[in-house]
């Protein structure tokens, strides 16, 4: 084992969904630091093309796709290992939130996308990665993006994205079991308050300052300090992690 944050991902072929801004665009851009070969997922074109022209190494893969269309998943995952020559890493971080003022202002539609997107696509992906693990014979690693809502159960209108996103840790904690003899490790990332489009969507400044003064650390984070986690469990360093979920809330959360 070689000490340092990218040991074992030199080369490596990488998924990253939701890679257009946020928190995905700089998971794209650290894998790339690593040298690691990968493709890059969203609705945008132009946003992911002006990414992959960030991102040093490569060839790098820009791929425009709505991941709601599950049925899809396979095909999408078989063109990306054909083109990248096999596929080592899938991160999902592609979601959507629907701010709300209260419950009762949640609807069904509300509902159904933010399942569809931040759950349901993220398991037929993860499915659909494992069965081409599974064939290449050589394991593989997981990472799925939660939120701080899977344990406090979100504020007011949210309830509904937060329900998404303890799905997503209920998940990753029956696959990592169901995936381990096949060699793949699954495992969650939580953030907390990242300073992001989608943080400050529907949130005026004062929400936003109540919402600082709550963290110990005393900010949101950077996009960019997301990224080390899935680094590292992506890594060689992570080897014996499956079916965890790191809290990166600036304490936040404590759990």
């Amino acid at each position: 084992m070689t000490w340092k944050i990218g040991s074992g991902l030199e080369g490596k072929r990488v998924i990253v969904t939701g890679a257009a801004g946020g928190i995905g665009r700089e998971v794209a851009l650290a894998f790339a630091e690593a040298e690691a070969r990968v493709a890059v997922v969203d609705l945008s074109e132009e946003k992911l093309r002006a990414v992959v022209a960030e991102m040093p190494g490569g060839p790098h893969l820009p791929l425009a796709v709505d991941l709601r269309p599950v049925a899809g998943h396979p095909k999408l995952i078989d063109t990306i290992a054909a083109t990248l020559g096999g596929l080592d890493v899938l991160v999902c971080a592609a979601a959507i939130l629907v701010r709300r003022h209260s419950v009762d202002d949640v609807t069904e539609a509300d509902w159904d996308i933010q399942h569809d997107v931040n759950l349901k696509a993220t398991f037929f992906l993860n499915q659909a990665a494992a069965r081409l693990f599974r064939q290449q014979g050589r394991g593989g690693r997981i990472i799925n993006f939660t939120s701080q809502g899977w344990w406090s159960g979100g504020f007011g209108g949210s309830v509904a994205y937060a329900a998404s996103k303890g799905g997503v840790v209920s998940m990753t904690r029956g696959l990592a079991r169901s995936l381990a003899k096949d060699g793949v490790t699954v495992n969650a990332v939580s953030p907390g308050a990242a300073d992001t489009a989608m943080m400050r969507s529907g949130m005026t400044d004062e929400q936003l300052a109540d919402t600082v003064a709550a963290i110990p650390l005393g900010r949101m984070a950077a996009p960019s300090e997301l990224a080390g986690t899935v680094l590292f469990l992506a890594s060689d360093h992570a080897s014996y992690i499956t079916g965890a979920t790191i809290n990166v809330s600036g304490g936040w959360l404590m759990y």
